[in-house]
């Protein structure tokens, strides 16, 4: 009596290379990415600000740093700098800026992988925190040398030509605008510096742009014109932030307040 056996699927045969392809295709099924891409313009912004902000919420040096900073820039409009000057003194807060969040960025890591004492952690951070030293002392030099001829010039006119820099002017305002934004919601601790939270920093910078269009457009024959078609562009992308869902009416409104506030105090104090 014969047995007859069953006999095996050939090697390579339909059966196993099916199910070599499907494996191999199961293999290349990109998963979804937990976080954005890395290419993502957007949340690569919002990352950056997010730590801005983190510096200004916890750190005290850091929030000095941006007031001297901020009255640097003030000074410099009502000295009337030269554009090197101004380049200097922006270059020198910078300068002190980076050194502050590159050593709190440090201390965090150190802090995250190391709890103990060990005498080469305490080697690195003051190191960080001399090269933040070094930062400021420079900016005080900097400072020194373009503040102290034009204080100590006699009888200066400090103001004379800023009405005829209207740029200088516009530009300042932004950047106090954009800061006092930033500012708020670093203190309040609600939302993002790119999205939502109180105020809203688009809402802002737009009204303050309409501000700065209105002062500097009224001498021209059609100023309201222009003032309109400005007001109308800022009213557009408040609603579009309210809209989005990224802001409620409040906190438009209040950017919509603060960037004109802002700027109507710069224009009338040194215009």
């Amino acid at each position: 009596m014969t047995t007859i056996r069953p006999t095996k699927p050939p090697k390579g045969g339909g059966g196993g290379l099916r199910d070599r392809l499907a494996r191999l295709r199961m293999l290349r099924r990109r998963r979804a990415p937990a976080l954005p891409t890395q290419g993502s313009l957007r949340w690569s912004f919002t990352w950056a600000f997010e730590g801005i902000v983190y510096v200004l919420r916890t750190q005290r040096n850091m929030q000095l740093h941006v007031a001297a900073g901020a009255l640097a820039l003030v000074m410099g409009l009502i000295l009337n700098l030269t554009r090197l000057e101004l380049l200097a003194i922006v270059l020198a807060v910078s300068l002190v800026f980076v050194a502050e969040m590159f050593n709190t960025a440090l201390e965090a890591a150190i802090d995250a992988v190391i709890s103990d004492y060990h005498p080469l952690v305490k080697v690195a951070k003051d190191v960080a925190a001399g090269a933040v030293l070094v930062a400021a002392v420079n900016a005080i030099a900097v400072a020194y040398l373009v503040f102290y001829d034009h204080i100590a010039g006699p009888r200066r006119e400090i103001v004379d030509g800023v009405r005829d820099s209207p740029t200088l002017l516009v530009v300042v305002a932004m950047i106090l605008t954009i800061l006092a934004a930033i500012v708020i919601k670093a203190a309040t601790g609600r939302g993002t510096p790119l999205r939502g939270g109180w105020p809203s920093g688009h809402a802002a910078a737009a009204f303050a742009a309409w501000a700065a269009i209105t002062i500097i457009a009224e001498p021209l024959r059609h100023a309201t014109l222009l003032s309109m078609l400005a007001f109308l562009m800022a009213v557009l992308v408040a609603q579009s932030r309210v809209e989005a869902g990224i802001h409620s009416a409040m906190e438009v409104v209040a950017g919509a307040v603060l960037g004109t506030g802002v700027t109507i105090v710069v224009f009338q104090l040194f215009a």
